[in-house]
Formats: structure tokens, C-alpha cells, sequence
């Protein structure tokens, strides 16, 4: 159902732009729809079987059988889901309407094996082939941050080697872990194997926490990887570190890789890896903001653990960070 809002009476209709007279779905408002009712979709939009017809879709990859500590990101998308109830239709600081400028929907999950990590992988880049190849922008509730590396694969193939932003405590570049070569500390490292990157536009920030060797970051560096490490953000707004992020990553194709333990677990404590000092939920949206204008072709919220979300703010955080990343794809409307 299409819900929009018409001489202040909650309809069931569609909000239409005059130029196209293109159909966009818009969530219905908690003055006219119980915000506990209904199906938990993202946002409470509808729900819709594939990407056919979207300029953008939320999609969630229920997996943690690449974790490598708490597990429980299987739950991840539910829960985000769950909590996006309280997002509304336009982000009131940056006066973005992305439901005036995108037919967006939800298209549910990825039906991933729990019983295999590789053929998992392979579901996952076989279903972003689909969603892609329409023209859809996925928006990724995960689920572990191993789901990167075959969606990466599956947005490689359609638009080339990608540049990255990536926003994480820890660079997840390594090459083997206990053996096995795909898992959330690897995912990176095989992308750039196989390269999917475009290595001069990877940018990594809020890595930190305790290492292996002296410098724990070395690898990225050589690659051609920026790394902004967390100390380097500490009491600081990141507005002018986006701006050369922008800068630096042009105007090719982007992915945004967001994993929730980048922020402190002060601020989000339902994650498998938590490391302390991290960024603020504030920089986490300056972050995101600061990818307004850049040619995003993809984006991901990972590592949600409800098992360890006591109070639920983990996930809200991580709803309102997915609907910020909404609101800077290209083509967004702003007021």
C-alpha cells in the first residue's frame, strides 16, 4: 500500500511528482497509522518481492556465521527494522525528501545458509546481481560485514572497480583467520584480491583498538587506502574531513560501508566486536552527510547484535543511519 498524506488525512495513495508522474512510496505518518501495527518493514514502507521499478531498496542479509566473536547480527535486520518505525518522511536538519525523488520499497531479505559461509556468499552475489541489475541502489541491513565482500562483487560487475568509504573499528583486511580465507575481518582484503576497489578512492575511518603488530593499518596504507584512525577524530566535527573525502573520491562510482562498531559502544553497545573510543553518533551522521553529491552506488549497515541491544538504541541508531544514507543518494530532492 502506498500511504501519502493529503489535506492533512492519512490516504491510501501515492505521492506523484509532476514532472514524471512517477509513483513514490511514502511511509505513512504516526498521526493517522499506530506506529506498532502493521508488518515491520523498513520504515514501514511496502513490501515488494524484487527491485523491479525501484530507484532504491532496503534489503536485508541475515547472517553471522562470518563472526568472529558475539554472534547474533543474524537478527540484525528485524531488529533495525523493528526500531525504523520512529523515521518519518523528510530529514528535518538537511530538508532532504527522498520520498518525493525515489520509488523506494522493501524487498526483504536475501535467504542466505546458515549451515555454509561459502554458499551464502554466493546467494548473496547472486541476488545483488538482480537487485543492480535493475538500476536499483541497494541499501544493506546486515548481518556480519562478510555480506560486503559478494556485494561488492555484484556492484563491481555492473559498475567496475568501486571507490569505498569505510566507516569501522577495525580495517578488515586480513587474509586468513583461523583457517579460512571469507569472514567479517576479510572482506576488504578479498576485494581488493579480486580487484573490485578502486584503491586511490578507499577511504577508512575510525579504526582503533588493540593490534597484532605494530601498525595495524600498514597493509591498507600500501594499497593506496586513506586511513583516518579514531584518535585522529577525537573532539572534532568531520564536516572538513568529508570535504576531502569528496575531494579524493570524485565523481566515480562510491560505496558506503558503515559497521555499527565504529561508533563508540558507549552510543551502540549491540555489536560482536566492540572497541572503546570510538566516533559519536554525531560524526557518524556528519559522515554521512558529507557523502551528499557523490555517486553512491550501494550502502550497508552492518554488525547489529540484538542479543547485546538491551534498550533498543543500537538498532534505532543504525535505522537512522540507513535513512540518512537514503537521503544523500543521487537524485534526492531537497528543500
Amino acid at each position: 500500500m502506498k500511504w501519502g498524506n493529503v489535506d492533512g488525512n492519512q490516504s491510501s495513495v501515492s505521492c506523484t511528482r509532476g514532472m514524471s508522474g512517477k509513483g513514490f512510496n511514502v511511509p505513512p505518518s504516526a498521526e493517522f497509522v499506530a506506529r506498532v501495527s502493521g508488518i515491520a518493514t523498513m520504515c514501514k514502507l511496502p513490501f515488494q518481492e524484487t527491485a523491479d521499478g525501484l530507484d532504491a531498496a532496503f534489503v536485508g542479509v541475515p547472517i553471522d556465521t562470518g563472526t568472529s566473536n558475539r554472534p547474533g547480527a543474524r537478527f540484525g535486520p528485524r531488529h533495525i527494522r523493528a526500531e525504523s518505525s520512529m523515521l518519518r518522511s523528510f530529514n528535518g536538519w538537511t530538508r532532504a525528501a527522498p520520498y518525493e525523488s525515489l520509488r523506494v520499497a522493501d524487498i526483504g531479505d536475501i535467504n542466505v545458509n546458515l549451515f555454509d559461509l561459502k554458499d551464502t556468499c554466493k546467494k548473496i552475489r547472486e541476488g545483488y546481481r538482480k537487485i543492480v541489475a535493475t538500476g536499483c541502489i541497494p541499501l544493506t541491513l546486515g548481518g556480519d560485514h562478510t555480506i560486503a565482500y559478494p556485494i561488492l562483487q555484484a556492484v563491481a560487475e555492473r559498475h567496475g572497480p568501486v571507490g569505498l568509504i569505510h566507516v569501522d573499528a577495525h580495517a578488515d583486511t586480513s587474509d586468513v583467520i583461523l583457517g579460512e580465507k571469507i569472514g567479517h575481518g576479510t572482506p576488504f582484503r578479498r576485494c581488493v584480491d579480486e580487484g573490485l576497489l578502486d584503491c586511490k578512492r578507499v577511504v577508512q575511518i575510525g579504526l582503533r583498538g588493540p593490534s597484532y603488530s605494530p601498525d595495524n593499518y600498514e597493509w591498507s596504507r600500501a594499497q593506496g587506502f586513506r586511513v583516518v584512525e579514531a584518535v585522529e577524530c577525537w573532539h572534532k566535527s568531520l564536516v572538513p574531513l568529508m570535504e576531502e573525502v569528496r575531494s579524493q573520491i570524485g565523481t566515480g562510482p562510491v560505496y558506503l560501508s558503515f559497521d555499527i562498531d565504529s561508533l563508540d559502544p558507549a552510543y551502540a553497545p549491540g555489536t560482536g566486536t566492540p572497541e572503546i573510543a570510538g566516533l559519536t553518533p554525531i560524526q557518524g551522521l556528519e559522515i554521512i552527510r558529507g557523502c551528499r553529491g557523490l555517486n553512491l552506488v550501494g550502502c550497508d549497515l552492518v554488525e547489529v547484535s540484538p542479543a547485546y541491544d538491551t534498550t533498543g538504541n543500537t538498532a534505532l541508531t543504525g535505522a537512522n543511519l540507513l535513512f540518512e544514507m537514503l537521503c544523500v543518494l543521487p537524485k534526492v530532492k531537497y528543500y
